[in-house]
Formats: structure tokens, sequence, C-alpha cells
């Protein structure tokens, strides 16, 4: 289970406005964010953590990527699996 506090929940914002969300957290808060997505989300938060890393913060590193499956119901009662990712950063 996570831990720490500083989690960048990914939606439906572009990617640069993550972007400046993780550097912000970097910056402020310490050395380690973790991005969370699901669905449709997972790859956008992948392209947050590549551009994060190869244009702006050139010492972060990837630490840890979980993945999972959450069930969740539909709105007619029936289940659905939804897929989860945590990338986890680390600035060295």
């Amino acid at each position: 289970m996570l831990e720490q506090g500083n989690v960048i929940y990914i939606g439906r914002k572009p990617v640069m406005a993550y972007c400046l969300a993780v550097m912000t957290a970097l910056k402020s808060e310490g050395s380690e964010v973790t991005l969370m997505a699901r669905g449709r989300a997972i790859s956008k938060a992948v392209d947050v953590a590549e551009v994060v890393r190869n244009q702006f913060v050139s010492d972060l590193v990837v630490k840890d990527i979980s993945i999972g499956t959450e069930r969740l119901e539909t709105e007619d009662g029936s289940p659905r699996n939804i897929s989860n990712i945590a990338i986890n950063l680390v600035k060295d």
C-alpha cells in the first residue's frame, strides 16, 4: 500500500497540467511523487512520467510501478473490471 503523501491522480486534464503538478510537488513537498490512474488514463500517466523525466527533471527515476484491477459495478448493476496503475517517481 502507498504511504507517502505526494499522490497525483491522473484524469481528463492535458498532460502538461499534470507535468506542472509533478514538478510543483517535487519542489515543495520532497523528492517522491506517485502518479495514480485507472482505465483510459493509464496511458496519460505513462506520458506524464516520461515527459517529466525526459524534458524537465533529468535526475528523476521510476522507483516502482504497480498495476492492479478493481471490480466496480456499472449503472445497471453488472460487475466490470477496471485496470489501475501507480507509478512512483523519485528524485536522485
